[in-house]
């Protein structure tokens, strides 16, 4: 049973496809180093390969698999706390009332951020050259080259 079902919907999906990649992630590794750890007793292959995707069925696939199943509904779960939740909602709330910038203002920033970026680069190289060579001259009680 979902808090507050049809609100904050995109904001809910969005958090939970994106906090699921990392469980994702999280299970392969499991997986990878139990297959690597235990080769003998977790490594060995139970019965063949599962059809469409070709992986062998292991006692470390089945432990990742039921991790990963009790990893995704553990966050669901989460997600819907009413804490979490009401913060999604209001969250979503929130960008909907943003102006977004057209893409000519986009543009625009963009080329103010890529020269100031550039003026940013020349202005400390030129006080890292000019400083080291001051450092030199004064730790070296002159120009030696």
């Amino acid at each position: 049973m979902a808090y507050r079902k049809d609100q904050g919907r995109m904001a809910r999906m969005t958090a939970f496809w994106t906090l699921a990649v990392l469980v994702f992630y999280g299970s392969s590794s499991l997986r990878e180093m139990l297959a690597s750890q235990f080769p003998g007793s977790l490594g060995r292959q139970l019965t063949g390969n599962i059809p469409v995707i070709g992986v062998e069925v292991t006692p470390a696939l089945l432990i990742t698999a039921v991790t990963l199943v009790g990893g995704m509904f553990l966050l669901y779960r989460w997600l819907e706390t009413p804490k979490n939740a009401d913060l999604l909602i209001e969250t979503e709330q929130e960008l909907r009332k943003v102006s977004w910038p057209s893409l000519e203002e986009t543009i625009n920033g963009s080329w103010v951020v890529i020269l100031t970026v550039g003026f940013l680069m020349g202005f400390l190289f030129l006080s890292d050259v000019v400083l080291g060579r001051i450092a030199r001259y004064v730790l070296t009680a002159g120009w030696n080259g």
